[in-house]
């Protein structure tokens, strides 16, 4: 893993954390109905990104790993039984290659039509905002059944962009419900996006960190960051790209590349 200089700005890589194992669609890493398996759309998608030096594929299923390298990627075979993603990561980014790395950029391996610019962001986030630790990003919601559902992870963040709380809950709550609330000019609520960026030094100390209470009660990682204190910078884009987690969203992400 070669390492090029980068004048007053911050290295990063890209690392995609994949596993055979989902509950809702079965080795979906693999499915190729495009042509290409799931993983090499999300690694081809994260490579159209400018800043990070490189891409690679944690993973602890040597098929994945081998049909990364089959296809010309970076694959790294980590040790079976790594509780998260960001553990995985986290694992990862321990190695002696990253040494040289400032940034480490999550990118969930179910996402094959993420925008790259979206990585370059997240980056440069971290170099305007030396304060925080991590960076990520969230999208407006316009839909009531998207505020209410647990499923869709929602963010509050201040004036400048720091993250306040994420919650599976409608958070900000609403005394007095108006549905103009979801059609405002300027949002009033927002999804968070599963896509973070680390500083590499706090990364590998994320792990010691111990779970908090209101972690365990949400089921979000992140807030165990809030938790301890840190910054979480929050970015706002206007389009999220959908992740497959059914087989009805990759159905749909094959007709959209049929039509394409």
């Amino acid at each position: 893993m070669s390492h090029a200089n980068r004048t007053s700005q911050l290295t990063s890589y890209v690392v995609i954390p994949a596993r055979l194992a989902s509950t809702r669609l079965p080795q979906k890493m693999l499915l190729r109905d495009t042509g290409k398996s799931l993983i090499q759309h999300t690694y081809e998608s994260a490579r159209q990104a400018t800043r990070p030096l490189g891409v690679c594929v944690a993973t602890e299923d040597r098929v994945i790993a081998d049909e990364v390298v089959r296809f010309g990627g970076q694959a790294v075979l980590t040790e079976a039984g790594i509780g998260s993603g960001t553990d995985r990561v986290a694992r990862v980014a321990r190695e002696a290659a990253f040494a040289g790395i400032d940034v480490v950029v999550n990118v969930q391996g179910d996402e094959p039509e993420l925008d790259g610019e979206q990585i370059d962001r997240l980056v440069e986030m971290l170099e305007s905002h030396p304060d925080a630790v991590m960076a990520t990003l969230s999208t407006p919601i316009r839909s009531r059944a998207q505020l209410d559902d647990p499923s869709c992870v929602k963010v509050i963040f201040d004036r400048f962009g720091r993250a306040l709380y994420f919650s599976r809950a409608a958070i900000p709550a609403v005394r007095n419900w108006n549905e103009r609330l979801l059609t405002d000019i300027e949002p009033h609520f927002y999804q968070h996006l599963g896509i973070y960026a680390y500083r590499r030094a706090f990364l590998l100390e994320l792990a010691k960190l111990p779970p908090t209470d209101r972690e365990q009660l949400e089921d979000l990682e992140q807030l165990r960051v809030l938790d301890a204190g840190h910054t979480i910078q929050v970015g706002v884009v206007e389009r999220a790209a959908a992740g497959i987690d059914t087989v009805d969203d990759y159905r749909a992400f094959v007709e959209r590349r049929k039509s394409a």
